[in-house]
């Protein structure tokens, strides 16, 4: 029955095969080599004091462990309650009292006040929990309580070679601890994509608006590309890779600071670009210079010649590729600069009784209080006597 096939028959066009980057294999090597154990101790003079401390065995299987135990503050502990049958009045800082000593020891000596993270990611979006609602780290126990808290510190503890190729690799787990800038000018921070060991594309890491950066970007963009030359393009082993940079001063010959090192991967976010913009953007190769006789002249030695035999169609292919690298900031227009009703993270976030919870906590001698705030909520999340929020 041909006309009862034609009415069964689907006429709708098959689905289209969802677009697949083009990234080489990503290997475990590369992404070790973005770690920052790996990358500071040759670039250390380039970034803001920063120390590292090995994290034990013990510290780590804390950080993956379930709830919220933080050690007692230095005042209130206890030899007597080490051997508490109860787990959430022990005190986990017992398993690894060289590790918290150790934090607490680089905390004074970088000044009292410190930005935590891991060997690839900070606990930005868990400073829904801290007192400040900032990073800024005074005790070893603010530090904990972020990094518990966090889903980046957990995709470095659990997934770090998600999608990755190679031998399987041991991963030397280390804390980061950056001592504080203060007064840090957000809109001065800059993260560079190098691909082929050429920078290929320069954005602004704050996604605002600022009337005063557009005439900044010639003196930004050359700075930042001596910055490169010099520091870091034969020196980093990958050829691919993102950088970020700090320029608190924006005038000739101004200090760029060093802040991080990623992996060319589809973790990082490109931020005003996108990965398939970078990965296809054509690069125009470094022509080889010849003498007369074709040989390959040494590097650095100009040779000009008169000849006009470059074909039309060769010269218009070059005025097509575009100027590299692209300085990408945030326009008055843009929809980046008006995104006021999505917070930062705010998918990582919980729900308001727990920020609540933690709204008066002030320094570190509120931990406690706010500890028996969670308890607290728990309780009443499992009772079901949580007053209803007000979304207004």
């Amino acid at each position: 029955m041909p006309a009862a096939d034609a009415d069964l028959r689907d006429d709708s066009p098959p689905p289209q095969p969802s677009i697949r980057l083009p990234f080489d294999p990503i290997t475990k090597e590369r992404i070790l080599n973005c770690s920052v154990h790996s990358w500071h101790p040759r670039y250390r003079t380039l970034t803001p004091k920063t120390r590292l401390v090995p994290l034990s065995p013990s510290f780590l299987h804390y950080l993956r462990s379930d709830g919220i135990i933080l050690p007692p503050e230095d005042n209130e502990r206890d030899d007597s309650d080490d051997d508490s049958d109860d787990e959430s009045q022990r005190d986990p800082s017992i398993d690894w009292p060289d590790t918290h000593e150790a934090i607490r020891d680089t905390i004074k000596e970088l000044g009292g006040k410190v930005h935590p993270k891991l060997n690839w990611s900070a606990p930005k979006d868990a400073t829904w929990i801290s007192a400040t609602n900032t990073m800024e780290c005074t005790s070893p126990n603010e530090i904990y309580l972020l990094f518990k808290s966090s889903d980046f510190v957990t995709h470095d503890l659990e997934q770090a070679f998600d999608g990755c190729t190679g031998a399987p690799r041991e991963i030397p787990y280390h804390l980061v601890l950056r001592k504080s800038i203060p007064s840090v000018i957000t809109s001065m921070e800059f993260r560079c994509f190098v691909r082929g060991r050429k920078i290929l594309g320069i954005c602004q890491r704050d996604l605002n608006h600022y009337d005063f950066l557009p005439s900044l970007v010639p003196t930004l963009q050359d700075l930042i590309e001596d910055f490169f030359e010099e520091k870091l393009r034969n020196s980093f082993p990958d050829p691919n890779f993102v950088f970020d940079v700090y320029i608190p001063q924006p005038k000739e010959r101004a200090r760029v600071w060093l802040i991080d090192i990623n992996p060319w991967a589809p973790r990082t976010d490109p931020l005003l670009f996108s990965w398939l913009e970078l990965l296809t953007i054509e690069v125009p190769e470094s022509p080889v210079v010849t003498d007369t006789d074709g040989e390959a002249l040494e590097e650095g030695v100009v040779h000009l010649s008169l000849r006009q035999d470059t074909s039309t169609s060769e010269a218009e292919e070059m005025q097509e590729l575009p100027r590299l690298p692209i300085f990408r900031i945030v326009k008055r227009d843009d929809p980046e600069a008006y995104s006021f009703n999505t917070p930062l993270y705010s998918a990582h976030k919980l729900p308001r009784e727990v920020v609540d919870a933690g709204a008066s906590v002030s320094g570190e001698g509120g931990m406690k209080d706010f500890m028996e705030r969670w308890r607290q909520y728990e309780v009443d999340a499992a009772n079901g006597t949580l007053a209803d929020s007000d979304d207004d």
